[in-house]
């Protein structure tokens, strides 16, 4: 269950100007996937259409609640946090953030209030006088030789940066990622054991093989594995100590034939071309 939206809800994606409807879609695609949904536009040249639609590629319910503004100052209103998104550094001194740093920013100050983050026209970005109205400047760290970023793109940075710094700071993992390494005890207990059947195997003299061990210590520690897992590679070091048969899976399927076994000889009898007449 996604828990971001009280603090997300408090968020808002400003547009000014943009010229081609087409990224106005795919800028509420970008905000969808990370879970915002306030967007706002700045006199926009055309406003969501067609071509919008298609490429919200299923956000455009943000596109149905779009809130359009004929100023600046009118989007912004009620908001204790403006920063404003540019492409370059400016020449005059600005309170400039990185993209990390202006999601915890906006993130703290969602907590208390309504808080914006103002993205420029596709070509030119904003004018001074729009960073005049802004308490930071964020800017996207691209290649110096190629600085070719789309609206959409930044779009994306953002949002992500925002979603993943609200789940760092709160704590939320992907089911996959949630896992129980296995105790000490039972990983001293896999230690013994694949010790024993290295030197079971003949694979190494236990009386030089400590280096190797520390090695193979080392290995497993850093992938840390869960029970389950230790009971597989366990599993696998009996079978090398040959405390496992294959006979032992055709008590359950007869009809499978133990590997390198001729099947028209399982039942012990005379291939037909061996026959005595």
């Amino acid at each position: 269950m996604d828990r971001s939206g009280e603090v997300f809800d408090r968020i808002r994606f400003v547009l000014v100007e943009t010229t081609h409807p087409g990224n106005v879609g795919a800028v509420a695609r970008a905000m969808k996937t990370m879970g915002l949904n306030r967007l706002h536009l700045v006199n926009p040249k055309v406003l969501p259409d067609a071509e919008a639609i298609a490429r919200a590629a299923g956000a455009d319910d943000l596109l149905a609640a779009v809130q359009v503004h004929g100023d600046l100052v009118d989007a912004l209103r009620g908001c204790r946090l403006v920063v404003g998104s540019s492409a370059r550094l400016r020449t005059v001194e600005w309170p400039s953030l990185e993209p990390a740093d202006c999601a915890r920013r906006l993130l703290a100050e969602a907590g208390e209030g309504e808080v914006a983050l103002v993205l420029g026209r596709e070509r030119s970005g904003l004018t001074n006088d729009e960073l005049a109205r802004c308490h930071f400047l964020v800017h996207i760290p691209t290649n110096p030789a190629f600085r070719s970023l789309n609206l959409a793109s930044a779009a994306q940075i953002f949002a992500y940066e925002l979603r993943r710094t609200w789940r760092t700071a709160t704590g939320q993992h992907d089911k996959e990622t949630e896992r129980d390494p296995a105790p000490a005890e039972a990983m001293e207990g896999f230690y013994a054991h694949l010790a024993q059947t290295m030197a079971d195997t003949g694979f190494s003299d236990p009386a030089q093989s400590q280096k190797l061990l520390r090695r193979l210590r080392r290995l497993f520690n850093r992938a840390r594995p869960d029970r389950v897992e230790l009971n597989i590679l366990r599993g696998i070091l009996s079978a090398a100590q040959g405390k496992k048969s294959p006979e032992r899976f055709h008590k359950i399927n007869p009809s499978r034939s133990p590997p390198g076994r001729d099947p028209s000889t399982a039942s012990g009898g005379n291939a037909r071309g061996n026959s005595k007449e």
